[in-house]
């Protein structure tokens, strides 16, 4: 069981990752990162949401918006433990690259951003985020991980992981709405 949960959260991670570089990586015309590379961005992306929600968790005073935020923290920092696992069994060294970079500054710019905000528009633009995030999780996933996958494994893993990504867009979609009804 254990075993199989550490896949889930490693296949979590590299599709977190395909997804956070698919906007500066050329999927068709360019090779992929290599394996060093995903590793960096794997830890990069992780780390940069486990930033955002212990900012939020911390900034909030909305319950379910705190809640959220321990979510992402917690699957997050699972996500990166599984990662840090599967680099070091495979004996791969996180090489940072471009992606992984651009991956940082953004992060770093949303949490300048973030923290600019206070009460609802703080919370409102926390979840916007994630919502966008888990759209575009999902939307690469559909469109280019699962298609693209030559690996049998991989592709079942891919397929596998997909209803985690749903069931967290969902509940980000549900706070958005709350957020929007209450105004405040």
């Amino acid at each position: 069981m254990l075993t199989h949960h550490r896949e889930f959260l490693a296949g979590i991670a590299l599709l977190a990752a395909l997804v956070a570089a698919a906007p500066v990586v050329s999927w068709a015309q360019t090779p992929g990162p290599t394996d060093p590379q995903i590793a960096a961005i794997v830890v990069t992306a992780n780390q940069v949401d486990i930033d955002a929600g212990k900012l939020a968790k911390s900034r909030s005073k909305t319950k379910n918006v705190q809640d959220f935020a321990q979510l992402m923290i917690t699957d997050h920092s699972g996500v990166n433990k599984a990662a840090t696992e599967l680099v070091q069994k495979l004996h791969v060294t996180p090489e940072p690259n471009a992606t992984s970079d651009s991956l940082q500054k953004g992060g770093d710019d949303n949490l300048a951003a973030l923290k600019k905000l206070q009460g609802h528009a703080f919370d409102t633009a926390y979840i916007d985020h994630e919502v966008a995030y888990h759209q575009a999780v999902l939307d690469a996933e559909d469109k280019t991980l699962i298609p693209s996958a030559q690996n049998a494994e991989l592709k079942a893993l891919l397929v596998k992981v997909r209803p985690a990504f749903v069931a967290h867009l969902d509940h980000a979609k549900e706070l958005q709405t709350e957020l929007r009804k209450s105004g405040t």
